[in-house]
């Protein structure tokens, strides 16, 4: 009964997450339930499997309009500026993670969405927190314009928890990799940009040190896991601030080595730039135990596997460019 009523909005959907995100929805409900929305308009795909809006996250008016005309039950909020871009635009960054936030969870307070998922992100943590098995409560000392507004974030969501009955959920990504959608500001994305320069060019500059270990997923694993914690059962969901999540963890000369099994010629080469200071500020590893233990969250692709699947796929894509 619950599935014949849902609706659901996803807010950014033309993201690196976003657009997968409203491709598996859309395969898993019918497609009318699923509407799809960004400040402009997608790719063809995206644009003909389904309804599609044009919204400014941060235009409350507007969003509520479509809230109301779709009666929409829940909302996937995707959109934000990611962590290299952030840094360059940083009051930009803020508006656009904060107020697209407070707009949706105002809805919900007021009765008009029944379940909100909104991501957040290893850049919660900072140098001080524990690099390796980074627990779930740690300490949190972002030191970057998107991870304040990812901490920020968790705490408002938890506040509209606690004081509103807000059903919000949440996960912490780690680094996430896709052969669907190109890379979009983040301080991680060299670990997609990789695949298409050694299919390319046989060889990449990497603007990480090679011995930069940080938390890495696939995105089938993080699809996974974002329509999974959504589908749990409310008393399931014990974390309203954001829940660890793993799957991998690996420098860059690890996925080089990766690629190589696939390309024996590829070569790579270091110049760090501003974004290594990001990178140093995060964990390597990360404690998922309580997102396993609470809702059964887990993870199946691993590096070698991911590697085979993101060379097949690229394969086919500049074969048919």
């Amino acid at each position: 009964m619950q599935s014949l009523k849902k609706r659901i909005l996803i807010i950014g959907a033309c993201g690196q997450i976003g657009t997968e995100l409203t491709e598996r929805l859309r395969q898993q409900y019918a497609p009318h339930k699923v509407i799809a929305s960004d400040i402009r308009e997608g790719d063809e795909a995206l644009m003909n499997s389904g309804p599609f809006e044009v919204l400014d996250a941060m235009n409350y008016d507007a969003l509520q309009d479509i809230v109301i005309n779709y009666e929409i039950t829940e909302v996937y909020l995707m959109a934000a500026m990611l962590s290299a871009t952030a840094e360059k635009f940083p009051m930009k960054a803020w508006n656009l993670n904060m107020n697209s936030l407070f707009n949706v969870l105002n809805l919900a307070k007021e009765g008009k969405i029944e379940k909100v998922f909104w991501p957040s992100s290893i850049a919660v943590f900072g140098k001080t927190t524990p690099k390796q098995d980074t627990p779930q409560r740690t300490i949190m000392e972002p030191s970057t314009v998107y991870g304040i507004s990812k901490q920020t974030g968790e705490r408002w969501c938890e506040y509209y928890f606690n004081k509103y009955g807000v059903d919000v959920r949440s996960i912490r990504y780690p680094g996430l990799i896709s052969y669907k959608t190109l890379p979009g500001g983040g301080t991680t994305d060299y670990a997609v940009d990789i695949y298409h320069k050694a299919l390319k060019h046989q060889k990449y500059i990497c603007f990480l040190e090679k011995d930069t270990e940080l938390p890495m997923m696939y995105m089938d694993d993080a699809i996974a896991a974002t329509i999974g914690i959504m589908e749990a059962k409310k008393e399931d969901i014990k974390i309203r601030s954001a829940y660890n999540l793993a799957a991998m963890s690996f420098d860059p000369e690890t996925i080089a080595s990766s690629i190589r099994n696939h390309i024996p010629k590829f070569s790579i080469s270091y110049e760090p730039d501003f974004r290594q200071e990001i990178a140093n500020s995060w964990p390597q590893s990360i404690d998922d135990t309580e997102a396993r233990e609470d809702w059964g969250w887990e993870h199946k692709v691993s590096l070698e596997e991911m590697t085979e699947k993101m060379i097949q796929a690229l394969r086919k894509q500049y074969k048919n460019t």
